[in-house]
């Protein structure tokens, strides 16, 4: 390799190395690479992308890169470990007596965050997720991990009752199925930032189907019945 060309690489890889000493700059550094994925798949195709040209896109070292990911597919998929960790920190700070359409609710609605930050790096990685196959099963895979922790904990909640077990991988399916068409029609529609409260309400009328016992729902249409006096009365 050229002095030059070394050079060049090793300040690449110093100042990545230095943003990656805390977690904004951590966080900097692998929306960066995710940038430049997207807009190397897009231009030039996935298959006749490489890691060393997202990398040189980018502005870090190949090392740096294989810290942040193990693939370059795992370079378009969004931070599903993040929010997988944001769906367990919900269900585990919940009050046991929380009624469980409310806390499925709030548990889905965490995963919106990951796509309105950059909505347009949003927009960008679904169409490429659509139109490259592998991208596309990956994707599928991902979903799967929804599903299996929204049941687990579930579970959880539902030990010791009839059919708990049915009744929390019912409700699992349910949910992931019912966040993922509410979001990927907010994307297909360009996210646009003034209906994302019109496809975030579309998802949560999945409460509506979701099985659960009469005290449980009793409790969930008090809570809001509760909830529209006190939007009533503080309005002007």
């Amino acid at each position: 390799m050229p002095f030059g060309k070394l050079a060049v690489t090793l300040r690449a890889m110093t100042g990545a190395t230095r943003r990656g000493r805390s977690v904004e700059g951590r966080a900097e550094v692998r929306r960066d690479l995710v940038a430049a994925a997207v807009a190397l798949f897009r231009d030039r195709g996935y298959d006749e992308t490489t890691v060393d040209d997202i990398t040189a896109a980018a502005g870090v070292g190949r090392r740096t890169f294989f810290r942040y990911f193990r693939s370059k597919e795992d370079a378009i998929s969004p931070d599903h470990e993040t929010a997988l960790a944001r769906i367990a920190e919900v269900f585990e700070t919940a009050h046991p007596d929380e009624p469980v359409p409310s806390l499925v609710l709030r548990a889905g609605e965490t995963v919106f965050d990951l796509y309105t930050d950059d909505p347009a790096l949003s927009v960008d990685r679904f169409r490429l997720t659509h139109d490259v196959a592998v991208l596309r099963d990956r994707e599928s895979a991902s979903v799967d991990h929804y599903r299996r922790l929204f049941t687990r904990y579930l579970r959880t909640r539902f030990a010791g009752e009839a059919d708990g077990d049915l009744r929390a991988a019912v409700i699992g399916a349910a949910v992931v199925a019912a966040h993922n068409l509410a979001l990927r029609a907010w994307l297909a529609d360009g996210a646009p930032a003034d209906r994302l409260d019109a496809y975030r309400g579309r998802f949560r009328r999945v409460a509506d189907l979701l099985p659960a016992d009469e005290g449980l729902l009793g409790v969930a249409e008090r809570l809001e019945i509760a909830v529209g006096r006190l939007e009533r009365g503080a309005a002007p």
